[in-house]
């Protein structure tokens, strides 16, 4: 082993503690288990103690750590080649980038790479502006999540009081740009009361008023996660999608679709594919690069795209580690792994909807693929959110499950683990999410948390 690996491995829990002090993190949660390594579904901490991961490392390990597949293309094309400038062509960005469109749906076929998700969304803006005008206001839903730069965190409920407080982006609003928001059809809980269709009609007509009488200019570009992830895992109806589909066209606007999560996790390539509603731009990041760094954006061929004077430049945008990665990771949604996906995603939704009986806090089970979200309530009638929710999440360290939290009440628990999860796996995460949810709704005693695993209520898990 390499003498600088053999000292990072053997750092000691003193040494840990005291380098931490070094590490200035802005956002996800801290303090829980320091990890070590991990291989398929499942992680291990430094003091040895396994996990089955639900939250994939923010969604991104589609294929889980440590995929032998992966890491032997790694090994193969690290030997020849890493990083590329953005101005000097590559096989692999080529091939990627066909790959892509070859996927996408019709008349979308030109494939732009950045380095996140949130710069991926800055790319699908500035696409929008060169092609939409006169125009200013971008718009998004209630509870969006579409980043942290400057440029995109305005579109994030972050910057907002949706929590109930300012805190996150609102510190840095002096810097970033206004976005409009309009009602997203969240029909589990909404503020008129009304059956589901009623609902969407609503949000339509209001999108509508807002397009002709709220925006100076036309609406530059609509930015929607298909499922609003961040939100509490909020799976936009079909028919929604179609009236906003309809409004875009009619206001000479774009539908931007925001698929850094859906892409591939829903158990399709392509959100849009699966509700055949086609944007005009689809934005990838996360997952794409099977855990490497890598983002995309993919576009209309009616649009005007880049030019190469500087309009859409990053050092790192062309990294062919990460492009072969996610080559091989499509090849691999191909041969079983979407099955996999659509398969065991199905069959926890199911399981964890029958848990309900036992558990009516379950509120709410929110299922596409391997997409997840339990909301958790005090009661499935009133459905204020639980406070619990995070002591939950804290019980699943104990019994050895990494879960995430979402939704603007934090009362969302998060269940998505990597794509590759087999059915004895799936069976384990439904066991310890119900010692979880005993350990805290039904236990006589509440366990207090180590100090080693604790959470901050602000704390914000994308």
């Amino acid at each position: 082993m390499d003498a600088l690996l053999k000292k990072i491995y053997a750092l000691t829990d003193e040494q840990i503690k005291e380098y931490s002090q070094n590490v200035m993190l802005g956002g996800g949660s801290r303090g829980g288990p320091v990890l070590d390594h991990g291989k398929g579904v499942r992680v291990w901490d430094t003091t040895g103690r396994d996990y089955i991961d639900c939250t994939s490392q923010s969604w991104a390990l589609y294929l889980g750590y440590a995929n032998d597949t992966i890491n032997a293309v790694i090994r193969e094309h690290i030997e020849k080649m890493t990083h590329i400038h953005q101005g000097f062509d590559t096989k692999v960005r080529y091939y990627l980038a066909n790959k892509l469109a070859s996927l996408a749906p019709a008349g979308m076929s030109r494939v732009s790479f950045t380095v996140g998700g949130g710069p991926a969304i800055e790319a699908a803006m500035k696409i929008a502006f060169k092609n939409v005008q006169p125009s200013r206001e971008f718009v998004t839903l209630f509870d969006s999540y579409h980043g942290t730069t400057l440029g995109s965190m305005g579109a994030s409920w972050i910057s907002t009081k949706s929590a109930g407080k300012f805190f996150g982006g609102s510190r840095f609003l002096p810097l970033t740009r206004t976005f409009i928001r309009i009602p997203n059809p969240v029909t589990y809980r909404n503020p008129l009361g009304v059956d589901t269709e009623t609902y969407i009609d609503y949000c339509l007509t209001m999108t509508r008023e807002i397009f002709q009488r709220g925006i100076s200019g036309k609406p530059a570009g609509v930015i929607v996660e298909p499922i609003q992830a961040s939100a509490g895992q909020l799976i936009l109806p079909r028919r929604y999608l179609q009236g906003l589909r309809q409004l875009c066209d009619e206001f000479e606007t774009l539908l931007i679709y925001d698929e850094i999560q859906t892409f591939g996790r829903i158990g399709e390539t392509f959100a849009a594919n699966y509700f055949g509603v086609t944007p005009d731009i689809i934005v990838l990041g996360k997952g794409l690069g099977a855990g490497l760094p890598l983002a995309a954006i993919i576009i209309s061929d009616k649009l005007e795209g880049f030019q190469g004077d500087t309009e859409e430049l990053h050092t790192f945008a062309n990294p062919t580690l990460s492009m072969v990665t996610a080559s091989k990771q499509l090849e691999l949604f191909e041969n079983g792994v979407l099955r996999n996906c659509r398969e065991m995603g199905d069959y926890l939704g199911q399981k964890l909807s029958e848990m309900a009986a036992e558990y009516p806090e379950i509120g709410d089970v929110r299922q596409l693929g391997m997409h997840i979200g339990v909301e958790m309530v005090d009661d499935p009638e009133r459905k204020n959110p639980l406070k619990q929710a995070g002591e939950i999440r804290l019980a699943g360290f104990r019994n050895g499950l990494i879960l995430g939290t979402g939704g603007v009440r934090k009362n969302v628990l998060k269940i998505k683990p990597p794509l590759i999860i087999n059915k004895q796996e799936c069976d384990e995460v439904l066991e310890k999410f119900k010692a979880s949810l005993h350990d805290v709704l039904r236990g006589k005693s509440k366990a207090k948390c180590s100090g080693s695993v604790k959470q901050k209520n602000e704390s914000v898990l994308v």
